[in-house]
């Protein structure tokens, strides 16, 4: 143990997950404990006891679910908002979606009341002109309103405040006096960037969040300090990189997808280092299965994304598409007689009811039990001794075969394949439907269930193989150790590229570039170097939508050295790229300048992962069973997988056993080892 230490910390809503490295000596240990369902820090703490001495650690990377769940749920805080006047209404208005495609049905609440947002008198036009100045009494008076009304948090959100933040700066200074706390914010803080919606959306959801996030932030650190710990302490964002805990209480917005990303930037590595440019990664835990799209080694980027219908978070995030599909996930079957799995959870509590802990409606993860894929004397996590399979088979005999007219061995079946028919589908939206050949990339399936049905995955989707991480269900803690740091900035500039003072922009990007750089540089956390990104979001005059363009320009303290044909060369290639045509003629207008800071980390050596030298066949080989598989019970081989060695080859079915994840080898396919301690599940060659 020493200074030189890191943990990667991600907790779910089942098991907190921990990956422990020492990078002076590259060695690794990891942990998997419950989590604490609404005392998160407990099982914290657990964890990382269970891998030494907190004092002595270096450094820990925080990979956290709470603000997910907080907007999934509706658990925020009571905030308010202050507007100018006529705007009050933003947030219902939307873009003219609806919650369901067909049919004038639903509804939507949005996270501040009506009666909690407020309007002032003030206007500043799109130009940055200020046509009526802001009076700090009024935004005073306001403010005590919202407060005699229960507000925790106020966003204060004005009219065009991403031309000139003048007036909501006054307002912010006005409030602060009033309000007790910190948790204020204005719209030019969190995003300064055009189109009311998005930035009114993005800012009331990073008020609902700070107060929740700030507490839990607070009683983390406190704990932490109170067993002696010294180290940094930083929080993965929904981007990929790693940030300050005073920047995840500043924008708590940015955790909105924390634990999943680190696990999609783990997958990243693991599969660069295993060769693989292309996979699909499949993170399956309690309550949802995440899938996200790795081309050509890098993981894709979303300007924007929403957690719940309505709640929509402009800030960058990796793209990744969530379905209802967990381990938790309870079977019925509806009123038309078709058998479904989720979106409804069990959840951790009370969880499956193999589980023991009083649910009585069957989930996936009863199915894989009954069916013998997951052992019943070994459950993953040490959460209990053993599993109920009478319980779990009576369950799904009474909720599904009997409806079905089937018995429980076949209801079970049935309910992992309609299981794995929805994860195919996910698989698909982000392959197929964006233009990709699944037959070019692997799966890599990780969270605790992963990869009990990467294999029906492979086969149904038609993808390459399957890439099973060495731990497939401590990946996201691991992906929290690897991330390099990372700040973005943005900003709405709206500069017509015909006639570009080119020397404007170039001062405006080395300003924006050395904030963002400041802020990585002043982290405290080691890094090899820090580079800055640039990206401009254009389109052709007439266009709604942007499209990003990275510039090909180095950061620099003088000038970047950009030029108007640079820009032009850089965004038609983009186009035609993404449209494959373009549009000459048309004028071309820069609406938004991104800026991305990032910290590089230290290398992280994968091999410290691979299987000892003393690893082998025989030490691996536990017992064989029977399974089910299609229909029939199967003899199946069981497996130590951690024991396995390099270059070991074993033919379905045969299943592979670890204390973070179950790895299931389907009959017709073949599981090899490869140098890192990865398993490279593919079909059976005739």
């Amino acid at each position: 143990m020493s200074g030189s230490s890191i943990i990667g910390v991600d907790v779910g809503g089942t098991f907190t997950d921990l990956f422990f490295y020492d990078q002076d000596r590259a060695q690794f240990r990891t942990a998997k404990v419950p989590s604490q369902r609404g005392n998160e820090a407990e099982g914290f703490l657990l964890g990382l006891k269970v891998l030494g001495q907190i004092s002595n650690f270096g450094a820990i990377v925080h990979g956290t679910t709470v603000g997910t769940n907080a907007l999934l749920e509706r658990k925020g805080a009571r905030i308010g908002l202050i507007t100018t006047a006529g705007f009050r209404d933003v947030l219902e208005m939307r873009r003219r979606d609806r919650p369901h495609t067909w049919g004038l049905w639903g509804d939507f609440v949005p996270v501040v009341d009506r009666d909690m947002r407020l309007e002032v008198d003030e206007r500043v036009l799109a130009d940055g002109s200020i046509r009526t100045a802001v009076d700090p009494a009024e935004i005073q008076a306001q403010a005590r309103k919202l407060l005699a009304a229960g507000a925790e948090a106020l966003a204060i959100v004005f009219i065009n405040a991403y031309a000139n933040p003048a007036n909501e700066r006054a307002a912010l200074a006005a409030a602060r006096a009033v309000w007790p706390n910190d948790d204020v914010v204005a719209s030019s803080e969190i995003l300064p960037e055009i189109r009311e919606f998005e930035r009114t959306s993005t800012t009331a959801l990073n008020a609902y969040l700070q107060p929740l996030v700030g507490r839990y932030l607070g009683r983390l650190q406190d704990a932490l300090s109170g067993e002696g710990f010294k180290g940094q302490f930083h929080i993965v964002q929904s981007n990929g990189g790693v940030m300050s805990t005073a920047m995840a209480r500043k924008f708590p917005v940015r955790t909105a997808l924390s634990g999943p990303a680190a696990g999609v930037i783990a997958a990243g590595a693991i599969a660069r280092a295993a060769g693989f440019d292309n996979v699909i990664t499949g993170d399956l835990g309690g309550t949802s299965f995440d899938v996200s799209l790795i081309a050509g080694g890098q993981a894709s980027l979303a300007a924007q994304t929403t957690i719940d219908f309505g709640l929509v978070i402009r800030t960058p995030m990796i793209e990744i598409t969530t379905i209802g599909a967990g381990g938790g996930s309870i079977a019925h079957v509806d009123r038309g007689g078709l058998l479904q799995v989720g979106p409804e959870s069990a959840g951790s509590v009370p969880g499956p009811v193999s589980y023991g802990a009083g649910n009585d409606r069957p989930t996936l993860t009863d199915a894989n039990v009954v069916l013998g894929r997951i052992n019943a004397e070994r459950p993953i996590g040490g959460k209990l001794a053993r599993l109920d399979v009478e319980a779990a088979k009576a369950a799904i005999l009474r909720h599904v075969g009997d409806p079905l007219g089937l018995d429980a061995m076949a209801a079970a079946e049935a309910i992992v394949r309609i299981a794995n028919a929805r994860m195919a589908g996910a698989i698909r939206l982000v392959s197929i439907e964006r233009g990709h050949d699944p037959g070019n990339f692997a799966i890599m399936p990780f969270g605790g269930g992963g990869a009990l049905h990467a294999g029906a995955l492979l086969r149904e989707v038609g993808l390459k193989l399957a890439l099973v991480p060495r731990f497939p269900g401590i990946t996201s803690a691991l992906g929290c150790v690897i991330a390099d740091l990372r700040h973005d900035q943005v900003q709405t500039v709206n500069l017509m590229l015909e006639g570009l003072d080119a020397t404007r922009l170039d001062q405006r990007m080395i300003a924006e570039g050395k904030a963002a750089h400041a802020v990585v540089a002043s982290a405290g956390v080691q890094v090899d170097r820090i580079d800055v990104i640039y990206e401009l979001d254009m389109h052709y005059v007439g266009q709604t939508h942007t499209i990003g363009v990275t510039l090909p320009v180095t950061f620099g303290d003088t000038t970047t050295g950009i030029d108007a044909g640079m820009i032009r060369q850089a965004f038609e290639a983009s186009y035609q790229a993404q449209f494959s045509r373009k549009l000459p003629g048309i004028p071309v207008k820069i609406v938004t300048l991104r800026t991305a800071a990032i910290g590089r980390r230290p290398h992280f050596d994968l091999a410290a992962l691979a299987p000892s030298a003393d690893a082998s066949i025989d030490k691996a080989k536990l017992e064989d069973r029977n399974v089910w598989f299609d229909g029939a019970w199967h003899r199946t081989s069981i497996w130590s997988r951690l024991e396995l060695p390099v270059g070991a080859v074993i033919s379905g079915p045969a299943i592979l056993e670890q204390g973070d994840a179950t790895t299931v080898v389907e009959p017709g396919l073949v599981a090899r080892v490869d140098a890192l301690g990865n398993i490279i599940i593919e079909r059976q060659s005739a």
